[in-house]
């Protein structure tokens, strides 16, 4: 039997004070507590045991003080475990981007596996969408101290220069590089070319990174002057396909546009529109977007799912996964942001969270450990290979995503802060060294020690964005993004 530590006394005095409890970063409730607990006059010493009883006493009474207060203030935790959970779970995703990193390009490897089996290419092959989500959570990561601001900027300039020498397509980045060698390599046969959508996900964290760097030291300047050149080189207009007013996912030069993917709303390719119209120097027209991702107003299709309001139509299904949510808002802030399409993409937005989690609580299927404190459904791996796992019974394959739910923490903070806490309290069964590991089936026993970049991004960057909104604002203060925003009708409030 371990001895435990005592200590002299004959009054122990346990004070708690200034107990602080937050919900939301909206309202919190002080109190100041004051245990006094008498020793008989014979005792010498009092146990460790005693005094953790004490502050157990202290952390109920605060509990207490919470229920009698603002009804708004129902935090799962204190303020200070709150923070701390966040910051660990901000802080191991980010090491995914910085320890991580492909050695050469400094860029996000599409996954890592930490039992070293690759069936589907290594940490070697680099991803364009999941770097652009990477780049903003190392650039949350310099802000937070994680990393000190001069190795910082030498990470991102390590990116740049292999950005600015890797294999583009009408200044339209490949969903994968060979990391070594910046040549690209095929998402499939015919994929071997220009990916639109990725590229959008990457000048998404560029322009943050611009907006960062702009007005700092002369090296840094240097650096958002680099980036604004790689940004002006992206021929948005060669991606409508000889003029339509729609753009197209792919071109390749060898296989040309057989991939025939006009792309329409809605799913997570909102931030493409908006950066094709933003372009200074090969901005498309607002009629691509009307007619385009809009189809003339056919996006709207006001229905129900799950008792819930969505107005948005969503492409192939009544109410898709949970990255459709996430994707574009990373850089893009949805509050109150609108459109004649959406009248609140925020409140779409978290709609669309909350069908996904009623979804997961009504559990149709009945799988394992589905509930209040375990929903979120996604693409991510799945126990037989990869799935956009979606709120319907038909694409629902009994798998959480910790990224569905974790990603939406600026939509559903409460929710999302729940399923944080019981992920966490799961242990090492979910959680390793970057992270939550992407994906698991307590049905089928299957707890795969498996990262994907692409899932990974979005928790570090929204988790940034709850906290202190610096990815929004990054990306919503280049002056490009607001003329295109203009350009399309949004309306977003100063």
């Amino acid at each position: 039997m371990i001895a435990q530590p005592v200590y002299s006394a004959a009054t122990v005095n346990c004070q708690l004070s200034t107990v602080n409890c937050q919900l939301n970063k909206v309202s919190r409730c002080t109190a100041t507590f004051n245990f006094q607990l008498s020793i008989n006059k014979d005792m010498k010493h009092i146990s460790f045991y005693t005094l953790l009883c004490c502050l157990l006493l202290a952390t109920g009474a605060c509990q207490n003080n919470k229920k009698s207060g603002d009804k708004k203030d129902a935090s799962l935790t204190d303020s200070l475990t709150t923070d701390a959970l966040l910051d660990t779970v901000q802080r191991r995703t980010f090491l995914y981007f910085w320890e991580g990193a492909e050695p050469n390009s400094g860029l996000a490897p599409e996954r890592i596996h930490m039992d070293g089996k690759y069936p589907a290419g290594g940490p070697d092959v680099v991803t364009s969408g999941g770097s652009g989500f990477g780049i903003m959570a190392i650039l949350a990561g310099i802000d937070r101290g994680y990393v000190s601001r001069t190795d910082g900027l030498a990470r991102m300039e390590k990116i740049v220069s292999f950005l600015e020498r890797a294999d583009r397509f009408k200044g339209a980045y490949p969903h994968w590089w060979q990391g070594e060698t910046g040549k690209v390599k095929p998402f499939g046969q015919k994929d071997n070319g220009g990916d639109l959508v990725e590229t959008a996900f990457l000048m998404q964290g560029l322009l943050a990174v611009h907006q960062y760097y702009i007005d700092g030291t002369p090296q840094e300047k240097a650096l958002a002057q680099r980036i604004d050149k790689l940004w002006r080189e992206v021929d948005w207009n060669w991606y409508r396909k000889g003029g339509q007013n729609v753009l197209y996912w792919h071109w390749s030069p060898e296989y040309g546009w057989d991939m025939d993917f006009p792309v329409h709303g809605y799913n997570e390719c909102l931030i493409m529109y908006i950066l094709a119209a933003a372009s200074p120097t090969h901005g498309v027209p607002a009629a691509v977007y009307h007619e385009g991702w809009a189809q003339n107003g056919a996006i709207v299709s006001p229905h129900k799912v799950e008792g819930i309001d969505l107005h948005l139509r969503y492409q192939g299904t009544e109410a898709g996964p949970l990255f459709w949510a996430q994707y574009s808002f990373l850089g893009l802030d949805p509050v109150g942001l609108k459109d004649e399409y959406c009248p609140s993409y925020f409140n779409e937005m978290r709609n669309l969270t909350l069908v996904n989690r009623a979804y997961c609580i009504r559990n149709p299927k009945h799988y394992k450990g589905f509930g209040p404190d375990c929903w979120g459904l996604t693409a991510s791996y799945s126990v037989n290979g990869y799935a956009a796992h979606s709120p319907n019974e038909r694409e629902d394959l009994g798998v959480i995503s910790p990224t569905a739910a974790l990603s939406s923490i600026v939509y559903t903070p409460e929710y999302s802060l729940q399923v944080m806490q019981h992920l966490y309290n799961m242990g090492d069964k979910v959680f390793g060294p970057y992270g939550f590991y992407d994906a698991f089936s307590e049905t089928d026993n299957w707890y795969p020690q498996r990262y994907l970049a692409i899932d990974q991004g979005p928790i570090a960057v929204m988790i940034e964005n709850y906290r202190t909104g610096l990815l929004w604002k990054l990306f919503m203060s280049h002056p490009d993004v607001q003329v295109g925003l203009k350009k399309l009708g949004f309306n977003k409030p100063a």
